[in-house]
């Protein structure tokens, strides 16, 4: 209401008309540049070509410019001069963004710096897709492992409207950790359980596919240790739409039902007004932290930097040494005011994270929705993510899997996998595809995820066999293994690095013949390569990825029966679309 009431002022007293035009040093148009004006505090936006027109009440004021991936500027201006703004692009330098990136091939480098992608309103980090390997140069590939899950219900979101997915929302590791797939525990001692399996490759006859299946222990419910929460609520205007907060407030509600007596929450929201809405409560006193949800309610701007700064405070004064310590952000993405690029919030977060407050993000919303802003809180702060699309996504996130998603057992992990030479010419890594340039550095500096309580991952290698490889195939007798794997990890709060070693062995098996899990988990990976228009499945058809999806799904499962229905969906969708084109 007040920023209605500064723009009507603003426009019966314009005098004054400020034009110009932003763009890079390359000088080409950024549209989509986020424009304060000093005067006012308003914000505008540049246009198609980077044009913009301001109306002013003075001749003379101060402009700053915004947009991800560019360096701020800030200039005077003059109404009677047109303006030419030129943004830097930022260095996306090692030290920044090492954190982020999910996969590493030791002295590899990428050719291509990264910026998020604009899809209307919405916000994407660019992908590379990752190529293959020669084995002979480079053995070792590093990867991040996490629990993250938001890709897959964001695609279910655009399926289900009839709109086409943008590629750089599918990320194929979180479509493959959205379901759990014969998860077997890991053994008393142990915080993690591997296994493998080679098979042929489904769309590439030449080809196998070597999979690597991760389980994590479970803890026990008994032994799980008091929380401290803090909800941390996004009730900004942006908000005020029935996918949004009224959806948040039913998951947290649902959380709610779940919490001990020894637990504790807090709230913490940002919006018209940002502060503590709810002082730390214990999860006995559920009706006083129902009424606290009840009660949210949307308006104004975005201030997320000082909502992250309040959250972060109340869950270290509230710090429970040995305990379950978490921010739980719920929100759009669409940060508006203090710091909200992706530089800025990587940088914010970790420095939060250091107090050793764990993050977990839920995302939701359409048409503002920015995927970019909170993957990058995510992963910098030692977090997880996922996308809430409907109260059933919110009910299986926050209450179905809350040791999964709340609880960690690991910290700052990765996995080193050393291919074998004589067995595997050259490999590719499906999915985990790097948003920014990759360092000429090895997997040891690379910043692992966390991940939580009995939960399963999965890694899909394609790999081009060699003549020693395929000679094993045909004689069925092979006693070399494929490959080595090691993860490196640590405990909560524990500094010393821990290591879980593995050797795969070659026990190749055509795909027809292999295991269930293992014939799903490629058709998944297939259907996450065919939405990114993948160059490397482009012979395979949508017809024969839904007999695949129909084939290979557990019907008498819901998230497998109602992918086969997704996978079907896609197909009218995308054949119909290109018939158009």
């Amino acid at each position: 209401m007040i920023c209605a009431l500064l723009l009507c002022c603003t426009l019966v007293h314009a005098q004054y008309y400020i034009r110009g035009e932003v763009k890079d040093n390359k000088k080409n148009p950024l549209q989509n540049a986020r424009i304060i004006v000093h005067s006012t505090r308003l914000p505008y936006n540049s246009g198609v070509g980077g044009a913009f027109g301001i109306l002013s009440s003075v001749q003379k004021d101060t402009l700053t410019f915004q947009l991800d991936g560019y360096e701020p500027f800030t200039v005077p201006v003059d109404a009677s001069k047109y303006l030419e703004i030129e943004l830097k692009m930022l260095p996306f330098t090692a030290s920044l963004y090492k954190h982020t990136r999910l996969s590493i091939t030791r002295n590899k480098q990428l050719r291509t710096e990264l910026l998020p992608r604009f899809v209307g309103g919405e916000t994407y980090n660019m992908l590379v897709e990752n190529e293959f390997i020669n084995t002979q140069q480079f053995p070792q590939t590093g990867l991040v492992l996490n629990v993250d899950r938001a890709s897959y219900s964001n695609v279910r979101r655009f399926v289900n409207l009839n709109s086409e997915v943008p590629p750089d929302a599918v990320r194929i590791e979180e479509m493959l950790n959205y379901f759990s797939l014969n998860f077997n525990a890991p053994g008393k001692d142990s915080v993690f359980r591997v296994s493998s399996n080679l098979t042929s490759c489904p769309w590439n006859p030449n080809n196998q596919l070597f999979y690597l299946f991760v389980n994590t222990k479970k803890i026990n419910l008994d032994a799980i240790p008091p929380s401290n929460l803090v909800f941390l609520v996004d009730v900004s205007g942006s908000m005020d739409m029935p996918n949004r907060l009224p959806l948040l407030k039913t998951a947290f509600r649902k959380l709610v039902d779940n919490l001990r007596a020894i637990d504790t929450i807090s709230i913490v929201v940002y919006g018209s007004v940002t502060g503590v809405m709810l002082q730390p409560t214990g999860g006995d006193n559920k009706k006083v932290i129902n009424d606290a949800i009840e009660q949210l309610e949307p308006g104004g701007n975005t201030p997320g930097e000082a909502g992250i700064l309040q959250a972060y405070a109340l869950a270290r004064n509230k710090f429970i040494k040995g305990g379950n310590n978490r921010v739980i952000l719920a929100t759009d993405g669409d940060f508006n005011v203090g710091q909200f690029s992706e530089k800025d919030l990587e940088a914010l977060i970790t420095k939060q994270k250091q107090s050793g407050v764990y993050l977990t993000c839920l995302g939701v919303g359409m048409g503002n929705y920015k995927d970019s802003k909170i993957e990058i809180l995510a992963k910098t702060g030692n977090g997880n993510f996922a996308y809430l699309d409907n109260e059933m996504e919110a009910e299986k996130v926050l209450v179905k899997e809350l040791t999964q998603t709340l609880y960690t057992v690991a910290d700052d992990v990765y996995m080193n996998v050393n291919f074998n030479p004589s067995l595997v010419s050259s490999y590719r890594l499906i999915g985990f595809d790097n948003k920014l340039s990759a360092l000429t550095d090895s997997t040891s500096n690379l910043e692992g995820g966390e991940v939580g309580s009995g939960h399963s991952m999965i890694a899909i290698f394609e790999v081009v066999p060699t003549v020693e490889n395929v000679k094993g195939v045909v004689s069925g007798i092979m006693k070399d293994h494929i490959a080595d794997v090691e993860i490196r990890y640590r405990l909560p709060g524990n500094k010393s690095i821990s290591f879980f070693k593995y050797r795969s062995p070659f026990n190749f098996l055509e795909f027809a013949e292999s295991e269930h899990k293992i014939r799903f988990a490629a058709t998944v990976a297939l259907f996450g390569q065919m939405l990114r228009s993948s160059e490397f499945v482009k012979n395979v058809t949508w017809d024969q990825l839904v007999v695949m999806a129909r084939d290979y799904s557990d019907h008498t499962n819901p998230s497998q029966r109602e992918f086969a229905e997704l996978v079907l969906k896609a197909q009218k969708l995308y054949v119909t679309t290109r018939k158009k084109k």
